[in-house]
């Protein structure tokens, strides 16, 4: 059973008032170029799959009480869009009572439709295509909610006509750091904060009594984040983590806000070697500093090379 929770919240104006459901040329291109900051794969063939699985480039959206996939072929997406579509169907299910569909997820190239544009993120595993809703009370809730997100520019949302549906990018650094604003805004053992602007869904398990977590196959640092009541970046750096990438029999150490020293490591220096993807700007927010103090520590100009070591002096 999902808790609803209201908030009361003020705006001056309908958060989607400024926002439309058309695309542009523009807009694909911004899709385009942020897959290629990140250092997303765009995957050519469906014999290129099973590999970006096994290395935790993509991960497995399975269907469930809230969420359904239609026809989907290949049900995988990274990281970052998987939380989203996992925090979103659980939202949609509270205030619509149906589950949301999926009608696409990652799409290889050699496998996009004639009427895909050549600059298309489905290969990476980035965006999803949701169905249109019937009831015109869900439809109203799902675009609402889809552009307020666009409007907080972590995701671009189109309609597309033919077939009908919404295409949503998911702009992944912008988003992981939205929800972890929100996590250390809200934070509570296993609480979800919403999408939705007016609505916050707490998650049913509790926080760990234990210090170590196993991981089990589906995880990710999200989900093990928000069921032991701790942040992403805590967790990567109680368990010297770089990325997102865990490993499926993984033990990771849960560190406690309370008194573990890994914590104040957080606050302290940390040492950081740059991944493919990575950016100043994703490094700060993940870390909770800034560019400017990163730039002036490390004396680096605004173009990280892999495998760079940083020093990062927390917030």
């Amino acid at each position: 059973m999902i808790t609803c929770v209201f908030a009361v919240l003020t705006f001056t104006a309908n958060p989607a008032q400024a926002q439309t459901l058309k695309g542009s040329p523009a807009s694909v291109e911004k899709q385009y170029r942020l897959a290629q900051s990140y250092g997303f794969n765009f995957i050519k063939t469906a014999s290129e799959v099973a590999p970006n699985v096994e290395s935790g480039e993509l991960n497995k959206v399975s269907p469930g009480q809230y969420l359904e996939l239609h026809e989907v072929s290949y049900p995988y997406a990274v990281s970052e869009t998987r939380l989203f579509l996992d925090r979103l169907s659980q939202q949609y299910y509270a205030a619509c009572g149906e589950r949301l569909i999926v009608t696409s997820l990652l799409r290889p190239v050699n496998t996009q439709p004639p009427n895909s544009v050549a600059r298309s993120v489905h290969p990476t595993g980035m965006a999803v295509d949701l169905r249109i809703p019937a009831k015109w009370k869900c439809r109203s809730w799902l675009e609402d909610t889809l552009l307020s997100l666009e409007k907080e520019r972590v995701l671009d949302v189109t309609r597309e006509r033919y077939p009908a549906h919404y295409h949503v990018a998911v702009y992944a650094r912008q988003y992981e750091t939205r929800v972890a604003a929100l996590e250390a805004r809200f934070r509570q053992p296993a609480k979800r904060t919403s999408d939705h602007p007016a609505q916050e869904i707490a998650a049913s398990s509790g926080r760990a009594s234990h210090r170590g977590y196993v991981v089990r196959k589906g995880d990710s640092l999200w989900e093990i984040a928000a069921k032991t009541g701790v942040s992403v970046a805590q967790l990567r750096t109680a368990n010297k983590l770089r990325g997102n990438r865990i490993i499926v029999g993984q033990t990771l150490l849960i560190p406690d806000a309370a008194n573990d020293s890994t914590l104040q490591a957080a606050n302290d220096v940390i040492t950081y070697r740059v991944n493919r993807g990575d950016t100043l700007w994703t490094i700060a927010n993940r870390y909770g500093t800034s560019v400017k103090k990163l730039r002036q520590v490390n004396n680096t100009g605004k173009i990280l090379k892999v495998g760079q070591v940083l020093t990062i002096y927390g917030g």
